[in-house]
């Protein structure tokens, strides 16, 4: 079992950039995958990243292809999502997830270990 927090959320402007932190508990964080997920307020949650297990697993939803980096520091139990040239349209709550396996990763289901979320709010 692992436990997720996430840090790093807050308000930027649009063009602005913001790093996410996702921290795990325990000494296996190193065998999870990890996802991020985002919720705006009246919108489904949907995918936003994942590392895989390896760098060629590495995945990013359209909409932020380009503009956010996720990357991992396995000594530190921490998965980062680096997010630049933010538009309004990223403004939600934004959720790492950690899954034990998944033979896509993108989607939520597939994620057994959720963290509480860190809100994003990016300013036009």
């Amino acid at each position: 079992q692992v436990q997720l927090v996430e840090s790093g959320g807050g308000l930027v402007q649009a063009g602005g950039s913001l790093r996410l932190s996702c921290t795990g508990s325990g000494p296996t964080f190193s065998n999870y995958a990890i996802g991020w997920f985002r919720q705006a307020p009246g919108k489904e949650q949907e995918f936003v990243a994942t590392d895989g297990w390896s760098s060629i697993s590495t995945h990013y939803a359209d909409s932020v292809k380009g503009r956010f980096t996720i990357s991992r520091d396995n000594a530190k139990n921490t998965v980062y999502l680096q997010m630049s040239s933010l538009h309004p349209e990223d403004t939600a709550v934004y959720y790492c997830a950690a899954a034990v396996s998944g033979a896509s990763l993108l989607w939520a289901y597939e994620y057994d270990y959720w963290g509480q979320g860190t809100q994003v709010t990016v300013s036009s």
